[in-house]
């Protein structure tokens, strides 16, 4: 524990400048706007495997497994490969650059949704009658997932492969999960991502510490299955 806190110390020192000097990102509304789907021709025209770029990023895409908050693989999840947008996906391997110098790396639990996976999630809220989730802004109805712009992410050391303490798991609905919502390691811990991550691009949603999301213009959804 003490050296992880020296090294989370050494990291936030070596941060970028303070955020008072730059303009606040501002996060993209919960629901992305109601379009058509995109051909799948298209979707593999513009989104890129990450591993592809880098292949030091660890990929644990949750929802192509039944260890995730449904209890049930995700349709359209057919493999453990993280898609995105190329654009994304690019400025995410020079988070992982910049992190392997200092000792850590990024652990990837989704990315690019297909928009069936992302129904599947809406009906799965309906059948346990959970509606407050979808009003509360913790599943999207029509989610930046779905354009290859979001992924859920956190921090691990690169030399055991361990996750960094980042105070709640992976999908945890609730208030202790808001970015700014720890204290002690853990609130260092999610400076680091949010900080390494803002520097390439990427803004935080603050009710969700993992999920960042990058902007193209003129974005586009996808259902194109994971394979």
């Amino acid at each position: 524990m003490a050296k992880t806190l020296v090294l989370a110390a050494w990291i936030l020192g070596c941060a970028s400048p303070p955020a008072a000097s730059r303009p606040a990102p501002v996060a993209p509304p919960v629901n992305t706007a109601e379009t058509e789907v995109a051909a799948d021709a298209v979707a593999d025209s513009l989104l890129v495997e990450v591993r592809s770029l880098d292949t030091t990023i660890v990929v644990d895409m949750r929802y192509a497994t039944a260890n995730n908050f449904t209890g049930a693989p995700l349709p359209g999840y057919l493999a453990n490969r993280a898609y995105l947008r190329r654009e994304a996906a690019a400025s995410l391997a020079r988070v992982q650059r910049d992190l392997r110098r200092r000792g850590l790396g990024l652990k990837i639990f989704d990315a690019y949704r297909p928009v069936r996976a992302t129904l599947a999630m809406v009906d799965w809220t309906e059948r346990v009658n959970r509606p407050d989730l979808l009003k509360d802004g913790y599943i999207a109805s029509r989610s930046r997932h779905n354009l290859g712009l979001a992924i859920d992410l956190t921090l691990i050391e690169t030399a055991t492969g361990r996750e960094l303490e980042m105070g709640t798991a992976f999908d945890t609905f609730s208030a202790a999960a808001h970015t700014a919502n720890a204290s002690g390691i853990a609130a260092a811990n999610r400076q680091i991502l949010k900080a390494a991550m803002e520097r390439e691009g990427f803004v935080n949603y603050d009710q969700e510490w993992w999920h960042f999301s990058f902007n193209v213009p003129n974005p586009l959804r996808f259902d194109r299955p994971i394979r």
